[in-house]
């Protein structure tokens, strides 16, 4: 209770202002009563951005922004010239006079009262520890995908659970009707007894990058942007975009754009709450410089009711196989091709599943959760399987063999080198 009632009083302060004299009357503006089609102060949902790059910007505060029940109450980032170019965002939708609290230190933002959700998109080596430590302070969360190891990903289901958090791994390919259209015709048997699927994603980095350290800029908090991870000396090519490249902080293109369209997988499979029983890959990496993830790989993975899986870099596109026919996104958002018309234009009837999305995009989704207390559409738990998928091809590369795996007990049944793998150690003084 008293969280809600500090959240209205800085929401009313901060749409409507206070009365201009202690002599005089209480002033609430009409924004703050809700005017306009802007919802009341108390009707709105403060959000805290924890990582204001350009995906953090160009998509959630943009995407946020559009969304008149969110309300901007905190900006953090480690590079303070990210940070205030998400101000100069907000304030193109709120006015140039406006201001919120701003840090390098999320866990000021996790720490205030003000705030009742936070959005997530940091380099990957930070998704969970923050997500975790957020959920620990009572806030909702949604974040970018993916976890960076099993391990991680089965500790943040586990806190979202015990806390009873909202929290929604995000992602928009769910609200797209392309892949909600190959799902629900795989798991409506419009296609019959599927039997493999084809999923790739793009292939990179094409250099090593050169590692040679440089001086860290005075507006960055290197220390923090590392966190977890291990001590690495600064240098221009491990930040923004470029750590997706560095298997310290990411798993390579494999977990980051496997987590689009190897979850499309899983959703139309139904095994997002599950996954496979064995993996086996090869892969190409640089044998020199800083960029450490594979650039290319040809990945096979085996279901227990013998659905295949085969994942290869060079391109972007999901293709379902079955006994009946088949469906081809042809690239990421389509068109949608498949083996008959009737896969494309036969409508679904009140008995068929139908599954659950949102066409306004993961933001909506997760605001209108917030207030129902629904679980988003990206769940922790399916957002936390399809990484896993990820995770284990990459060990898999990493060891150059075959391995079985138990999705139920997430192991590797008798292969202590390959479960060793499943966790990192993190850097003092950061724990889980």
């Amino acid at each position: 209770m008293r969280k809600t009632a500090n959240r209205r009083t800085f929401l009313k302060r901060l749409a409507g202002g206070a009365a201009a004299a202690t002599a005089g009357p209480y002033v609430l503006t009409s924004n703050a009563l809700g005017a306009a089609g802007v919802p009341a102060a108390s009707e709105r949902i403060a959000m805290g951005f924890i990582g204001c790059g350009g995906h953090g910007v160009g998509h959630n505060l943009n995407s946020f922004l559009t969304n008149a029940d969110c309300q901007v109450v905190a900006l953090c980032d480690v590079h303070v010239p990210q940070m205030n170019n998400a101000l100069k965002r907000a304030r193109s939708k709120y006015g140039q006079d406006f201001t919120c609290f701003q840090t390098q230190d999320w866990r000021e933002v996790i720490s205030r009262a003000d705030v009742d959700a936070v959005m997530i998109s940091t380099p990957d080596h930070w998704h969970v520890p923050i997500s975790i430590a957020a959920i620990r302070r009572g806030k909702d969360v949604l974040c970018e995908k993916p976890t960076l190891t099993v391990r991680e990903g089965r500790m943040l289901v586990e806190t979202a659970q015990r806390y009873a958090a909202v929290f929604g791994t995000s992602t928009e390919d769910r609200s797209l009707g392309v892949y909600l259209r190959i799902a629900e015709l795989c798991r409506n048997g419009r296609l019959g007894k599927l039997q493999r699927i084809y999923v790739k994603l793009p292939a990179g980095p094409n250099n090593p990058a050169d590692p040679t350290p440089q001086p860290v800029p005075a507006d960055l908090d290197w220390d923090m942007w590392l966190g977890p991870a291990p001590y690495a000396p600064y240098c221009a090519a491990r930040m923004h975009w470029n750590f997706r490249w560095i298997r310290d902080y990411s798993g390579g293109q494999l977990t980051d754009w496997g987590a689009h369209c190897i979850d499309t997988a899983q959703w139309a499979s139904d095994t997002e709450s599950t996954g496979p029983v064995s993996v086996e890959g090869t892969g190409k990496r640089h044998d020199k410089g800083l960029y450490d993830t594979y650039y290319e790989y040809h990945i096979k993975y085996a279901y227990a009711d013998g659905l295949e899986l085969l994942v290869d870099s060079g391109g972007v596109g999901v293709r379902v196989e079955g006994s009946d026919g088949w469906v081809d996104s042809q690239g990421w958002i389509g068109p949608l091709q498949a083996s008959s018309r009737e896969l494309l234009t036969a409508p679904f009837g009140p008995g068929d599943t139908r599954l659950y999305t949102c066409p306004r995009g993961e933001h909506r989704n997760f605001l209108d959760c917030v207030k129902s207390r629904r679980t988003p559409y990206f769940s922790a738990e399916a957002g936390h399987r399809c990484s896993s998928v990820s995770h284990i091809g990459n060990i898999a590369m990493d060891l150059g063999r075959k391995l079985r795996w138990d999705p139920k007990k997430e192991i590797f049944p008798d292969d202590e080198q390959a479960n060793r793998m499943l966790s990192r150690t993190m850097r003092s003084p950061w724990t889980l």
